[in-house]
């Protein structure tokens, strides 16, 4: 017997177009949308959902998680710490909150190459049903110069003993072209869905800063072309725009925060390229927004820095937001929140000035792009997997709405919910 669900929207957000639209029906067939319309098919035996009183979207999707940490309060201690194991099991972990709260994919941007290769491990056993959590695309290791900010080993700088011990393991740090040549065809040999790399310095890290240059010309062409002959996209940890113009020439398939992108030529240059673009506007929200008691919480480095920026910060904001850029939907929550918490990053965009639709274009449609997964997720039409997801809020106009998920379906299967702002509480 076939296997049918249909499901009766109160509002339907279908990631397509920006509209909601009322009393929708979907219909599901195993782990596929069959049909979407006001009065769908019923074959005998369908069952019925009723999600009359929900906003029912697309099962959204995170494009910037980091989920090797179980723990962000102590993610320093972990990274020194913890073994391998713990932080695989961490990125399990991570998946299986995310998608209680509606989040029924996202993107692994990375883990420190001490790592081993557990978000890879983490991504096939979810697909293969030995574990419940969002779909997952997954780049194993940072590829990082030494003492830039993928370099996990500085934070243990004050003892070189130590840190050359353990920086002598990485997998993805050095420097040549011919070494980051190799380092991406490790990293795609082992499971790797596309290459991130540290092309700038950061905000969080002790011994390195945003407007850092990290990678020699040859050593980042080096990387793009070596990951593109292997069918690979390269996303990039950039903040300048001088950087950003520098990686568009020479090939570069995305950018993660350009937090400091205050160049409106270099905009247009992304929007003519159509670069993967992922802001991740939360976690600077605190010099932005004069939060200070959360700016307290974070490592004294990593205050000052944010204190430095600030100008910069928000005026950068100010344009990135005015722009046409097509913005995807990525958290970045390593300082900040839970990393399976998402729903706090559409606090900040509606707070910032973002259109509604804007925001959830970036989770649904937009991220599909990023995540090479369009036609598959991100959308609720015939064809698309059966990732939906209930939300009880007002999408529209309540900066919590993404934080308290009613419902959420993947693959057709139905999944327990929680709150984060009931587990907040």
């Amino acid at each position: 017997m076939e296997n049918y669900k249909v499901i009766l929207c109160g509002k339907l957000y279908d990631g397509l177009s920006d509209v909601l639209q009322e009393q929708m029906e979907i219909l599901v067939k195993g782990n596929q949308i069959i049909e979407v319309d006001k009065n769908v098919a019923k074959p005998a035996g369908t069952e019925t959902i009723d999600l009359s009183h929900l906003t029912v979207t697309p099962g959204l999707i995170d494009a910037h998680v980091h989920y090797g940490t179980g723990n962000w309060k102590v993610r320093r201690h972990e990274t020194i710490y913890e073994n391998p194991q713990w932080k695989g099991m961490a990125v399990l972990y991570n998946a299986r909150k995310a998608l209680r709260r509606g989040f029924t994919a996202a993107r692994h941007v990375g883990s420190n190459c001490d790592d081993g290769f557990g978000s890879v491990v983490a991504k096939r056993m979810i697909d293969e049903g030995y574990f419940e959590g969002c779909r997952l695309k997954v780049a194993p290791h940072y590829v990082s110069t030494t003492r830039s900010h993928g370099d996990a080993s500085q934070l243990i700088a004050t003892n070189p003993k130590v840190s050359e011990f353990i920086w002598q393991d990485y997998p993805g740090y050095g420097c040549g072209a011919d070494m980051f040549r190799d380092v991406v065809r490790r990293q795609v040999k082992y499971g790797a869905d596309f290459v991130k790399i540290f092309a700038t310095g950061g905000f969080s890290t002790p011994e390195d800063g945003p407007e850092d240059i990290t990678f020699s010309d040859d050593e980042l062409k080096s990387v793009i072309d070596t990951a593109h002959s292997l069918g690979r996209k390269v996303t990039s940890h950039s903040y300048t725009p001088e950087l950003i113009r520098k990686e568009i020439e020479f090939g570069i398939d995305g950018i993660e925060h350009g937090s400091l992108l205050d160049d409106p030529e270099v905009i247009s240059l992304m929007i003519e390229k159509n670069i993967d673009y992922v802001p991740t506007f939360c976690p600077y929200d605190d010099v932005i927004y004069q939060d200070e008691s959360s700016l307290k919480t974070k490592p004294y480095e990593f205050q000052q820095k944010l204190i430095k920026y600030a100008d910069w910060l928000g005026r950068a904001r100010k344009m990135i937001v005015k722009s046409r850029l097509e913005l995807g939907y990525g958290t970045d929550f390593v300082a900040t929140h839970n990393p399976y918490d998402a729903g706090y990053e559409y606090q900040t965009w509606l707070k910032s000035g973002i259109d509604p639709f804007r925001a959830l274009k970036g989770a649904t449609r937009v991220n599909a792009k990023i995540l090479n997964m369009e036609g598959k997720i991100g959308g609720i039409a015939p064809g698309f997997y059966a990732d939906i997801s209930g939300w009880e809020r007002d999408l529209l106009t309540d900066p919590d709405a993404l934080l308290d998920c009613a419902f959420v379906m993947k693959d057709g299967i139905i999944y327990p919910t929680e709150s984060s702002l009931q587990e907040q509480t």
